[in-house]
């Protein structure tokens, strides 16, 4: 089934000697991507965060927060590094010089607020990644749930807009030999009208007529049209992403309403196009959400 690229899901744990929430918020991206946010202690398993996303999504911008639980937190065993709080205040001091900022603005709130203050105690339990990637797993379980169940919505909507292509199409092709009939007669009129009476060239004149009836024959393009249709209605019922294919054949369906309307002649056709490119339009627009 496929999946939308916007979701959110969460999970707590125990990690080390305490617990830690884990969020996961995604969007959508041509690729998957990620922004990681975490205590210091773990910045180190960024790249372990990464991959194990790639288990489960290929596209996506996905936001990674975790943060220890204060409220449900083990009291850990850390202490201030007095050198690493002095080249804190020493950069803060730097930035508020050249900001030309008096010094005294540099709050104990704004030191705390820099990274990497603290130094863990040598008794300090060991933050393990398997520890981390259990509390990770059940947060990526709850983003493909909501991933999912917004795909489902997403591919209702992008049926509905391929049944109403298709509803188009149907009135184009059974509108199309009205037209060739009425193009036939027209141009035999007006040969008539210029000769003045004079006899008609019939075999130049049926010449003229199939050459007028292959120009404007759309006969090719609703045959595209339609297995377009197909492959979107397979695409959306498969089980893999299906997003970039899809959006080849909207690209694809777009060239053959193009040309539809190009060949037109006729104004009911024209609308008819007009409508197709609106809903093309929309089928794109909800694409950009789908993985």
């Amino acid at each position: 089934m496929a999946h939308s690229m916007t979701g959110f899901g969460a999970a707590e744990g125990s990690v080390g000697a305490g617990v830690i929430r884990i969020e996961l918020k995604s969007v959508n991206h041509r690729y998957l991507s990620m922004s990681f946010k975490a205590p210091g202690e773990m910045m180190s398993f960024e790249a372990e965060v990464r991959e194990r996303l790639r288990r489960d999504f290929e596209r996506g911008h996905v936001t990674v927060s975790i943060r220890w639980l204060e409220s449900t937190l083990v009291e850990r065993a850390q202490a201030a590094d007095p050198e690493r709080v002095a080249a804190a205040v020493a950069r803060l001091a730097s930035v508020a010089d050249a900001a030309g900022r008096p010094r005294s603005e540099i709050t104990l709130d704004l030191v705390l607020r820099q990274p990497d203050l603290f130094a863990a105690a040598d008794d300090a339990p060991a933050i393990e990644w398997a520890a981390i990637e259990a509390v990770l797993t059940q947060a990526i379980a709850g983003l493909r749930e909501t991933r999912i169940r917004e795909g489902a919505a997403l591919v209702a909507e992008l049926e509905g807009r391929i049944a109403a292509l298709g509803a188009h199409a149907a009135a184009i092709r059974q509108r199309a030999p009205e037209r060739l009939v009425r193009e036939r007669e027209r141009l035999r009129n007006a040969v008539q009208t210029l000769l003045d009476g004079r006899p008609v060239d019939e075999q130049r004149l049926s010449q003229e007529l199939a050459f007028l009836a292959d120009r404007l024959d759309i006969t090719e393009e609703l045959v595209r049209l339609e297995a377009h249709f197909g492959a979107c209605r397979t695409a959306l019922g498969g089980e893999k992403p299906a997003g970039k294919q899809l959006g080849f054949l909207a690209q694809e369906m777009g060239r053959e309403v193009n040309t539809i309307g190009s060949k037109a002649n006729d104004a009911a056709i024209q609308h008819l196009a007009v409508e197709m490119k609106g809903e093309l339009e929309r089928f794109r627009e909800q694409l950009e959400n789908l993985e």
